[in-house]
């Protein structure tokens, strides 16, 4: 059996590889140099100043990798966001790299198939949440990103392999992401207004519940899977 139909073919798949594995090197050199401003909100907001009027499109190309490079933690990059941009603008940049980054780890998970994936995530994630996410429906899939401390990123991978279609897949992402991330905004936002009362208690609020949610996977996921199937939609 012939792997291409043609010598054009051939050249087109090689390309690709080459692209693909372009990408990751640079991406893994950008990681080693930045990882330490994407996990530092102090040192990632004083490093985004220095970009002026593009600093929105460095941030949502920054929390779009936050995505794609687990486990770098995207609620210290929302918190960035509001403290640069405000509560509005620093919404829709975060929430628009994280869809950016989503759509990209769901079409890579739904191009090169599960053993990309494998490399990607732990195989413990895998062990845990492959089958959950294979067989759990939108509301499921809602209810399961809309709880912070879930390993999310993760499952943007894994709903790759899934039949499901990005268009459904990012409209989900879009709504269940988005209330974690308005607090932490928003936070970042009362901080920066010197309100460090408020911006503390929703930060506050925040990593409780990401902290319930990240020790509770294992029981959120049961959970989830033993009501979405009673759902009448």
């Amino acid at each position: 059996m012939r792997l291409f139909a043609s010598a054009s073919d051939r050249r087109r798949g090689i390309l690709a590889l080459v692209a693909v594995a372009i990408g990751f090197v640079g991406l893994s050199l950008f990681v080693r140099e930045y990882a330490g401003l994407i996990t530092d909100a102090e040192a990632l907001r004083t490093w985004l100043r220095q970009f002026g009027v593009l600093a929105p499109l460095v941030f949502i190309a920054i929390q779009a990798l936050q995505v794609i490079v687990a486990p770098i933690p995207g609620q210290v990059v929302a918190l960035v966001a509001g403290y640069l941009f405000g509560s509005f603008w620093g919404t829709v940049y975060s929430l628009t790299g994280v869809l950016i980054g989503s759509a990209i780890a769901f079409s890579l998970a739904k191009r090169y198939g599960r053993s990309f994936v494998e490399d990607v995530l732990h195989e413990d994630v895998i062990a845990r949440f492959d089958e959950f996410v294979d067989t759990v429906g939108v509301p499921g899939l809602f209810a399961f990103v809309i709880i912070p401390g879930l390993p999310d990123d993760a499952i943007c991978f894994l709903s790759g392999l899934t039949k499901w279609k990005l268009p459904t897949f990012i409209a989900v992402i879009s709504v269940g992401r988005l209330p974690a991330y308005v607090f932490t905004v928003y936070a970042g936002g009362e901080l920066a207004s010197g309100r460090l009362l408020s911006g503390l208690a929703l930060i506050a609020l925040v990593v409780v519940a990401s902290v319930v949610g990240y020790y509770k996977q294992e029981t959120v996921r049961d959970l989830v899977a033993r009501i979405e199937p009673r759902l009448p939609f």
